[in-house]
């Protein structure tokens, strides 16, 4: 089976866990999804733990390069800290889905280890980025902004979770706008 056959099963299993999360996940479905054998995925990954792990790994992989993108192509860290919430706003413009990691983590008590490490790690990576960001931003004091960064976190996943269960990507922005005024996430 081919790279190419493995990164399009990831990308399936991506949409699919974030629009069913690790439980929605089905070799079958994907397969035909992909338009392939469903023992064709067994090649890369010879279990659903494997594949779920596979598929967070690579989520938190491409946010942290995104996030990293987002600071070297900017030179101020208040632009980026309000460019942050984009970041889950992309999910909900597409079909109304959700951060893969965070309606993973939903699923928490389910999920075999690797997946939740792999959960675990995502939370790790946007909160530690926030927090540096936060710092570089002077808008927290290197003390304080690991406990803002979680905060900001858990407000944007929270907002992010809300507008999807009313399918309302307004209320999405409304919940963000709200987060600046009140002074969570730097205006």
């Amino acid at each position: 089976m081919s790279s190419n056959s493995r990164e399009a099963i990831l990308a399936a299993a991506k949409l699919t866990a974030q629009t069913r999360g690790y439980g929605g996940l089905n070799f079958r479905d994907l397969a035909a999804e992909v338009g392939i054998k469903a023992a064709s995925i067994y090649h890369h990954f010879p279990s659903k733990a494997d594949l779920g792990a596979a598929v967070a790994r690579r989520y938190w992989e491409d946010t942290a390069a995104y996030l990293e993108a987002l600071l070297t192509e900017s030179a101020d860290p208040l632009l980026c800290l309000r460019q942050y919430p984009e970041t889950f706003r992309k999910a909900l413009e597409n079909n109304n889905r959700i951060c893969l990691c965070s309606f993973m983590a939903a699923e928490y008590d389910d999920l075999p280890e690797p997946v939740k490490k792999e959960v675990r790690t995502f939370t790790d990576v946007n909160v530690a980025w926030l927090s540096r960001v936060l710092i570089a931003a002077t808008a927290a004091i290197p003390e304080e902004s690991e406990r803002r960064a979680r905060a900001i976190f858990a407000a944007i996943v929270g907002a992010q979770l809300m507008a999807r269960g009313r399918a309302d990507i307004a209320l999405y922005d409304t919940l963000i706008e709200s987060y600046r005024v009140a002074g969570l996430l730097p205006a």
